[in-house]
């Protein structure tokens, strides 16, 4: 925690009002600690910028640039960051480093720094397509084949698109990414130019384009597709809300049972409320003629329905037998 408030702007000599009270002291929490700290963590980062990778064997990589507000020099810096898969399924951060997001130049010099300490040639990398890494990947490991990120393009494509048009283009987009095999994801790829094609041919170009790249996961285990596909961090969520979702339920709003008035549970003179049962509908006295009105010659009677109690059950329960 005491990294990331630092990261985060937290002067060193703030910590201890900051923290104070909520950890019940201030030991440990002074300027000059939190300055020895700051130094063991940026030796921490050194040594895990420049550990060896020869061993790591790294199958597949995600590469992105993620935006944060943590003190770095300029604005548009991001934070490069790239994380791998062994062969025994284990995924870990390969590298971090702070850089622009879309220049080729920032992504080709954290390949070649992981590249120098012994890293293998990846067999696919999936991200962004807009990315500067993939020209640096071509460049540093030629081997190694991309995958576009599903979250992104799928995106991408909704903003070439008219709002009344999303719902069936995520529903098409859907038989591409969801598809059986890769040969039915190329099938519902031209049916989504056939459908799209005409009135929104950029749309269509986004998805055309880059076809080889969105289909490549399919050459691999089905077990993985899920985890190559998308840079998103949850493996199990749906692009951009193209999966179906659940009906919405409207709320059944409570019915307003009309509680008793006090003409209609009348009080004694002592103030407790009159054992009188509550008048039923069917039990009402009838309406008097003042209660008539006149409309067109036809004269038509408004009845006065006394409330009905809502405690009060629909139909009164047997009384018990007698034993003799």
């Amino acid at each position: 925690m005491l990294p990331l408030l630092y990261l985060h702007g937290l002067s060193s000599g703030d910590f201890v009002p900051a923290l104070g009270q909520f950890l019940g002291t201030s030991a440990g929490l002074s300027a000059p600690v939190i300055t020895k700290l700051t130094g063991d963590w940026k030796a921490e980062a050194r040594a895990f910028a420049a550990r060896d990778l020869s061993g790591a064997g790294y199958v597949y990589v995600w590469a992105d640039g993620i935006h944060v507000n943590i003190r770095l020099e300029e604005g548009k810096l991001c934070l490069l960051v790239m994380i791998g898969v062994r062969a025994d399924g284990r995924k870990e951060l390969i590298a971090l480093s702070d850089g622009y997001r879309e220049s080729s130049q920032s992504w080709a010099d954290l390949l070649r720094d992981c590249a120098r300490r012994g890293m293998r040639t990846p067999v696919l990398a999936a991200g962004d397509g807009a990315l500067g890494s993939w020209s640096a990947l071509r460049e540093v490991f030629p081997g190694t084949r991309e995958q576009r990120c599903w979250f992104h393009k799928i995106a991408n494509v909704l903003g070439a698109l008219p709002k009344s048009a999303h719902p069936g283009a995520k529903k098409a987009l859907a038989e591409i990414w969801n598809a059986e095999d890769k040969d039915h994801a190329r099938t519902a790829v031209k049916a989504f130019a056939a459908a799209y094609g005409a009135k929104h041919s950029k749309a269509a170009a986004k998805i055309a384009d880059d076809e080889d790249e969105l289909l490549a996961f399919y050459d691999y285990p089905a077990e993985h597709w899920v985890h190559l596909r998308t840079t998103n961090p949850n493996p199990h969520s749906r692009p951009c809300g193209t999966g179906p979702r659940s009906p919405r339920v409207p709320a059944r709003r409570p019915r307003a049972w009309p509680w008793p008035t006090s003409s209609s549970n009348p009080r004694n003179a002592a103030g407790a409320p009159s054992t009188r049962p509550i008048s039923s509908p069917s039990s009402a006295p009838a309406p008097s003629s003042s209660t008539a009105s006149s409309w067109n010659g036809r004269k038509t009677r408004h009845p006065k329905r006394a409330p009905r109690h809502p405690l009060r059950p629909t139909r009164r329960s047997p009384k018990p037998l007698k034993r003799s």
